[in-house]
């Protein structure tokens, strides 16, 4: 089967300033974020990176969105290179994080008109979309109401609405169930699944095992900016790991004895 995304050797060095020094309790003024790593993954499968917290996870993601730029390396969406056509790379993704805000005074009804046309998905189609989407995740009801008035669940279903607004093949998402309650993670896990068996590929970063064992095919493990594993969760547990957690742990523990 031909990948549609391709990692390769990539590595992301950011510069630490005397605060992000004092909280990362070190002297040293650079930090690898991301250090050699690759990984490839595949139209109609969800693939997870999985690691703990500062592994390297959301630094990845943002490169594959073309967001930073690796320093070394280079990433391929659908064949085409992050570095040398970034704009041709974001017309065919779709990118979730957490950090993205959408503005408090615009209604999600307005807002996905917005991106819809930013996008230059077609006037006839906009409302289709729209409502397919808001359907959906119960946004309906609430497409009236200001961004700032809504609550955190709403808004995060709102901003996975308007991140696919152009129905892209490749989706990203950072932490997508993270500070949700059951009900809407719940529902945000199955729209993914969803994705992946329209043939979609989607790539999730999480540091929540049991989200790679309901939805994932494929998992990397990723820690100290390193990939230490890649494979599925069946291939894992055919070559001897008891579970995740199991062997998550054991590399963790393993990461902490080279330090």
């Amino acid at each position: 089967m031909e990948q549609i995304l391709e990692v390769k050797d990539v590595k992301k060095t950011f510069h630490l300033s005397r605060k992000q020094r004092k909280i990362e309790k070190t002297d040293q003024k650079k930090k690898v974020a991301v250090n050699a790593l690759s990984f490839t993954a595949y139209p109609g499968e969800i693939y997870g990176l999985l690691g703990p917290n500062g592994a390297g996870k959301t630094t990845t993601l943002r490169m594959i969105a073309t967001l930073i730029k690796p320093d070394e390396g280079d990433i391929f969406v659908g064949g085409t290179s992050v570095l040398k056509t970034p704009i041709e790379v974001r017309k065919n993704i779709g990118f979730l994080t957490s950090e993205l805000k959408l503005e408090d005074h615009f209604t999600p009804n307005y807002l996905f008109d917005y991106f819809s046309r930013l996008h230059g998905v077609d006037e006839k189609d906009i409302p289709i979309r729209k409502e397919n989407l808001f359907n959906q995740f119960g946004i309906t009801d609430f497409q009236e109401v200001k961004v700032a008035d809504l609550s955190t669940g709403m808004k995060q279903k709102a901003s996975l609405a308007i991140s696919l607004v152009h129905d892209p093949d490749f989706i990203i998402f950072d932490e997508p169930t993270n500070g949700l309650d059951v009900l809407t993670a719940k529902s945000v896990t199955d729209y993914l699944i969803q994705l992946r068996d329209e043939g979609k590929t989607v790539i999730i970063s999480t540091h929540i095992l049991s989200v790679v064992e309901k939805i994932c095919d494929r998992v990397g493990i990723i820690i100290d900016g390193k990939m230490k594993v890649s494979d599925s969760y069946d291939a894992l547990v055919d070559k001897g790991y008891e579970d995740l957690e199991t062997l998550f742990f054991e590399l963790l523990e393993e990461g902490d004895d080279h330090e």
